[in-house]
């Protein structure tokens, strides 16, 4: 059986229980891409989660003061504006060879980051790390949603979000062992280092999106490249700003007021609440498990009940959660808020990063996803750097992760100004540049 005949044949997706599988039959092919495009959420997801996780540990290794924890992750999170000089080149020169370049030199910082010995030489390995992590997330959504079925991508979006919180499980289980692995918390990153490079030795057999080659021939007549990249930005401006304006406002707002409650929810719980290691292990176990099956639940059901509707109740759920628990209570429910409110967080973000890949056309898809990106994490960078003005002020972490909360409404209204792309096809929602109009 030729290669052409074996990504025809039915999916089967038995790495998911049946119960979370796609709604509706799909292609070989389209689980092949899945796989080898959608596994960058599960090591984004781990790599991201050891500075949350062992921040008690990395503090002490590296002496950073207590009222810069903030701002330290806020430095490396800026590493998202070099998204947009390096993820809009997909839509130059292809998402097939930007995934291949941005894993290889992920992998390569990433396992670097385990070799700083100061906080300044951490920030820049983490930032450099990110910098194509960061723009290989971005793209990663606009593959998917070029590829799979209109039917399920909502579907699609929600199981990317739980890759996203299974390397968040991972993670957490690499954790436990902090105190007994050799060099502590620097083999946590040379473990996702290492697994990086493996994603990119097989993702050699990563196929270019259908509609990608359909752009080639327009892309070869082009005088310049750097020219055409700037005029893609330009016409995505100029025949999106509505879309485009709602878009940016509710990313930065989801951004601002979720990155601090996640970032130092470790710390918070290991601190405050005197857990252990092991404590929070269990404890991202059992919010990885709700995540696995919520996120794709979530994305189910906004294919039928709408992108919007399923945004807006996930946002409160984060937030409300995220409140309890860092509202100072004293019991069983801490554990509760945490894993309910990281449910909220991560479906959220999950179905925010896949929505400029639906309501944007072929030509500015990636452009598109690396602004959502670079503007998402500048409003997280730009709360946690305040993070620490708060805490100075009102003497605690919890207060002043709850003043970023306040944040959510602001998210809430933006998305209402979104269009709803549920069931419907890419072409639909935003015309192709030769028959676009103004929305």
């Amino acid at each position: 059986m030729n290669d052409s005949t074996a990504a025809e044949r039915p999916a089967r997706f038995l790495w998911l229980p049946p119960s979370l599988r796609p709604p509706v039959p799909l292609p070989r092919r389209q689980e092949i891409t899945f796989l080898l495009v959608g596994t960058t959420l599960l090591f984004s997801g781990y790599d991201l989660s050891v500075y949350s996780l062992a921040l008690p540990q990395i503090q002490h290794s590296l002496a950073i003061p207590e009222n810069a924890l903030g701002l330290t992750v806020s430095y490396f999170r800026l590493a998202a504006f070099a998204t947009l000089l390096i993820a809009p080149l997909a839509d130059i020169f292809g998402r097939r060879a930007l995934l291949m370049f941005t894993v290889f030199f992920e992998a390569l910082f990433t396992i670097a980051t385990a070799f700083a010995q100061t906080s300044e030489q951490y920030v820049a390995a983490q930032i450099l790390a990110r910098v194509f992590g960061y723009s290989e997330e971005a793209l990663c959504f606009v593959v998917i949603a070029e590829e799979i079925d209109a039917r399920v991508r909502g579907w699609s979006t929600g199981t990317l979000g739980t890759m996203n919180a299974t390397g968040v499980g991972v993670a957490s289980l690499a954790f436990a062992l902090v105190n007994v692995l050799p060099f502590g918390w620097r083999a946590l990153y040379v473990i996702g280092g290492g697994s990086l490079f493996v994603l990119a030795y097989f993702r050699r057999w990563l196929p270019e999106t259908p509609r990608f080659e359909l752009r080639r021939a327009e892309i070869a007549a082009l005088e310049s490249k750097s020219a055409a990249m700037l005029d893609t930005l330009r016409r995505l401006v100029n025949v999106y700003p509505g879309r485009l304006a709602a878009l940016l406002v509710a990313v930065f707002a989801n951004g601002f007021a979720f990155a601090p409650a996640a970032v130092l929810a470790s710390k918070y719980l290991q601190q405050t609440h005197h857990y252990q290691p092991l404590h929070i292990t269990y404890l991202y176990l059992g919010g990885g498990l709700l995540s696995v099956w919520g996120n794709i639940f979530a994305g189910r059901s906004s294919d039928f009940l709408g992108r919007k509707v399923v945004l807006v109740a996930t946002l409160l759920i984060g937030g409300v959660f995220f409140y309890v628990l860092y509202s100072g209570i004293q019991s069983w429910i801490v554990a509760g808020a945490w894993i309910v409110a990281i449910f909220g967080y991560l479906a959220t973000d999950a179905l925010l990063a896949g929505y400029p890949a639906e309501i944007f056309p072929t030509a500015y898809r990636a452009t598109a996803s690396s602004l959502r990106y670079a503007v998402s994490i500048f409003g997280g960078a730009t709360s946690l750097a305040l993070e620490g003005v708060f805490y100075d002020w009102l003497g605690a972490h919890g207060p002043a992760i709850a003043v970023a909360l306040a944040a959510v409404p602001v998210a809430i209204a933006a998305v209402l100004f979104l269009p709803e792309p549920a069931r419907r096809t890419l072409e639909d929602v935003a015309a192709e540049p030769l028959t676009e109009h103004k929305a």
